[in-house]
């Protein structure tokens, strides 16, 4: 059995290297080529071609950017729902719309090709464990199918419903990720203001109600050590939290707190921050208070 793998950046280069290394024949397709270099030396093939890796394999997976990324990549004229064979699984990766992942869906079933909208969470180091948390959405047999590859891939695997059901829960997820990474910022910084050590306050915070993952993340990873080399940019949570938004007015919301956090880190990108780890939302915040929170180191 052959698998494409189309995206081989972060999270993609090593869900390809949890495949290698557990025995999968692999294909892998990237944009930037200089990115499927390092996979070629640890055994995969590099197609030419998106059509030429749709092809020749059985079940195609994508891990992109941005949602246009993942329409451009199966539906235009050179794409992978042109050239796939009938009876080919694609399982997509990326953090998308609901009303993409049913699009495509439905042009897939149109050419005899099962398509799963399966978005992860975890992050690199889950990516690299093999302990991402994986949300399906499609049709269960295919997700049966499917489910050794998967199991590969990630530790805590769910098979929600229908077609986008996977993107909603991810899109959900995003939500929490950054209205918690702006509540978490303005807190830090709030107590920054006030004269309070920021490391003696997290300490104190991360044993109290107000504790969160996210919290301990971008504290103990990032923002106390002043190191924001990314592990999710500002630019994808951004890019997750309006499409979240528009979920959240769809279902009947008018106003919520996923909002101000889409207007955090809209500023953060204007600033020049896009590329930078999620945590590096505080920073406009400490150029606002006019404090940074950092450990003391006296």
């Amino acid at each position: 059995m052959m698998i494409g793998f189309i995206g081989t950046g972060v999270m993609g280069s090593r869900m390809v290297k949890r495949l290698l290394d557990n025995g999968y024949e692999v294909q892998v397709y990237n944009r930037t080529k200089e990115k499927a270099q390092q996979l070629r030396k640890l055994g995969a093939s590099v197609a030419e071609t998106i059509s030429d890796l749709a092809n020749d394999s059985d079940i195609i997976c994508t891990c992109l950017s941005m949602p246009d990324d993942v329409v451009q990549i199966y539906t235009s004229l050179d794409g992978i729902l042109e050239h796939a064979r009938p009876g080919t699984l694609c399982v997509d990766f990326t953090s998308v719309g609901a009303d993409t992942s049913k699009t495509i869906f439905a042009q897939a079933g149109k050419k005899g090709i099962q398509y799963l909208d399966a978005p992860v969470s975890g992050g690199p180091e889950g990516a690299e464990a093999g302990t991402l948390t994986i949300m399906v959405g499609g049709e269960k047999q295919a997700f049966t199918t499917v489910s050794a590859v998967l199991n590969i891939l990630g530790e805590n695997i769910t098979y929600l419903g229908p077609s986008g059901s996977g993107s909603i829960a991810k899109l959900i997820n995003q939500y929490l990720v950054a209205v918690h990474s702006l509540a978490a910022s303005e807190a830090m910084v709030t107590g920054a203001a006030y004269g309070l050590d920021s490391e003696q306050l997290y300490h104190v915070l991360k044993v109290s109600y107000g504790d969160s993952r996210i919290l301990r993340r971008h504290m103990e990873e990032y923002v106390l050590d002043r190191q924001f080399e990314p592990g999710g940019a500002v630019k994808y949570v951004h890019k997750d939290v309006r499409l979240a938004n528009q979920l959240f007015e769809k279902a009947g919301l008018e106003q919520f707190t996923g909002q101000m956090a889409e207007q955090a880190f809209a500023t953060a990108v204007q600033q020049g921050l896009k590329d930078l780890d999620m945590s590096a939302v505080i920073q406009p915040l400490e150029v606002k208070c006019e404090v940074i929170v950092k450990k003391d180191l006296k």
